[in-house]
C-alpha cells in the first residue's frame, strides 16, 4: 500500500447539491452521531467525505442511508490476520492448499472481516514451506475479487532465510515481491539465525521499497534490541507482533526494549483476541507499556477459526473491547488501536469523520464508544464512498403469561415459540 496523507479538509457550502458535486455516486448520510457528541449529515463523494453538517443542512440526496440511532466512526483495519490458514479448522486431514481453497478461504475470511467494519486488511501468507508461491497467487488473486469491497494486501512469509537452506527462500521472496506481495516479512525466530533472517528481509524491503512486517513473540530483550538497531530509518516502515513474551519480561528489561522500539519508529500489532501460532503463545502485549513509550500500537485479530485459534473471530470491535476491558485502554485508545494506528500500520491515510478525509467509515448501533464496543451488534460499512456490508441484529423476547406484569421494552413483539 503506498504512503500518503490525507487531504487538508475543505469547506463546503451548505447548499450543495448532487448535481453541483459532479457526482453521480455521491452519499448521504442521515442523522448519525458523532463521537463529539453532535448528530450531523454527512455527504460522500468521490470516495472522500466531501461535507459534514448539522441536520438537514446538506441538501436533498436521492441516495441516502438513514444513520439515526447509530455512532459513525472512521473504519477499522486488519493490520494483522492470516487469510490462506483462515476457516480451516474443521477441515477433515491436513490443511489443503490447493490454490482455489486458498483463495475461497482468503475471500470468505476478508469478506466476515469487512462485514466487521475492516475496510482494509494485511494477511500473512506463508512461502517456501508450502507448495512454490501457489498460495501466494491465490490470496492476490483473492485480493483482485474483493476490489471495491475491501482492500487486501499480502505480506510475503518465508521460513527460513539463512544458511544454505536460506537460498531458495530468499529468492522466493524477491519473486513474491515481483509477483505482488507489497510487504515482506515472516517469523525470524524460527531461523537457525535471527538476527540474519532480519537483516536478509531489510535488505529485500530495501531494494524494492517494501514494507516490513515480522512475526516475534519479543520474549528476547537482545533480539528485540539488535532488530529496533538494524529498523530505524527504514521507511516505508516497520511493524513487528505479536509480542505476547514482551509482557514476561521484568518490568524494567520490558521497559528499556519499548523504549528501542519507540526510538526506532517500530510499531507493535498485538493481538488481544488470541495469537496466531497456538496456546502457548497467547498473551498479549503490554500494550499499556509500550504506549508510555511512544510505541504506536495497532491491534489485529490474527488466526480466525484455523487450528492454532479454532474460535477466532476476525472482530477489530472486539479487539478494542478487549483492550478496553482486559488491558486498562481508554475506549478512543482502544479503538484507535484498530483504526487510525492500525491504518498507519498499513501505510493508510488517516481517516477522520470531516470534510476532505477518505470516505471509510463504520456506522454501529449506539451513541457511545463504550457501549458500541460493549454491543456492537448492527453496523453499516462504508469504503470508498458506497456502503459494502450491512449486519442487522433484531433482539426480540416473548409476552410474559402474566397479565399484570409491566410492558417490557422490546425491538419486536413477534410471539416466539
Amino acid at each position: 500500500m503506498p504512503d500518503s496523507q490525507p487531504q487538508p479538509p475543505h469547506s463546503s457550502s451548505s447548499s450543495s447539491s448532487p448535481a453541483s458535486s459532479g457526482d453521480p455516486a455521491a452519499l448521504l448520510l442521515c442523522g448519525a452521531r458523532l463521537t463529539d457528541g453532535r448528530t450531523v449529515d454527512v455527504r460522500l463523494g468521490g470516495g472522500r467525505i466531501e461535507a459534514v453538517g448539522t441536520v438537514g443542512s446538506l441538501g436533498a440526496y436521492a441516495a441516502r442511508v438513514d444513520l439515526g440511532g447509530y455512532l459513525l466512526l472512521p473504519a477499522p483495519a486488519e493490520p494483522h490476520a492470516h487469510g490462506d490458514t483462515a476457516l480451516s479448522a474443521d477441515a477433515e486431514g491436513p490443511l489443503s492448499y490447493d490454490p482455489q481453497d486458498v483463495q475461497r478461504r482468503a475471500t470468505e475470511a476478508a469478506l466476515l472481516q469487512l462485514g466487521h467494519g475492516a475496510t482494509a486488511l494485511r494477511s500473512h501468507v506463508r512461502i517456501g514451506d508450502v507448495p512454490g508461491l501457489g498460495a501466494l497467487a491465490a490470496v492476490l488473486q483473492a485480493r483482485r475479487a474483493l476490489r471495491g469491497l475491501a482492500e487486501l494486501t499480502a505480506v510475503a512469509m518465508p521460513r527460513v532465510l539463512t544458511g544454505a537452506a536460506g537460498a531458495d527462500g530468499l529468492a522466493m521472496l524477491r519473486d513474491a515481491v515481483k509477483m505482488g506481495a507489497s510487504v515482506v516479512g515472516g517469523c525470524p525466530d524460527r531461523d537457525p539465525d535471527p538476527t540474519g533472517y532480519v537483516e536478509a528481509v531489510l535488505e529485500v524491503a530495501s531494494e524494492h521499497g517494501c514494507p516490513v512486517d515480522l512475526h516475534t513473540d519479543g520474549d528476547d530483550p537482545a533480539r528485540l534490541a539488535r532488530l529496533a538497531a538494524m529498523a530505524g530509518g527504514l521507511r516505508p516502515g516497520v511493524t513487528i507482533g505479536p509480542c505476547g513474551g514482551l509482557g514476561r519480561l521484568p518490568a524494567e528489561v520490558a521497559s528499556r526494549a519499548a523504549d528501542q522500539l519507540a526510538a526506532a519508529g517500530v510499531t507493535v500489532a498485538c493481538l488481544p483476541q488470541g495469537g496466531c501460532g497456538g496456546a502457548e503463545r497467547r498473551a498479549t502485549a503490554p500494550v499499556r507499556l509500550l504506549r508510555a513509550a511512544g510505541v504506536r500500537v495497532a491491534a489485529g485479530s490474527g488466526a480466525l477459526r484455523d487450528v492454532s485459534n479454532p474460535v477466532g473471530r476476525g472482530d477489530p470491535l472486539e479487539a478494542a473491547y478487549l483492550l478496553a476491558s482486559r488491558h486498562g485502554l481508554r475506549p478512543e485508545e482502544a479503538y484507535d488501536a484498530v483504526s487510525t494506528s492500525a491504518r498507519a500500520a498499513l501505510g493508510l491515510p488517516e481517516v477522520r469523520v470531516e470534510a476532505g478525509f477518505p470516505a471509510e467509515l463504520l456506522a454501529v448501533r449506539g451513541d457511545r464508544l463504550a457501549g458500541v464496543l460493549s454491543l456492537a451488534y448492527s453496523r453499516i460499512v462504508v469504503h470508498r464512498g458506497r456502503v459494502v456490508a450491512r449486519t442487522s441484529a433484531v433482539r426480540e423476547y416473548c409476552d410474559t403469561p402474566a397479565a399484570a406484569a409491566p410492558d417490557l421494552p422490546r425491538q419486536g413483539r413477534t410471539e416466539l415459540s
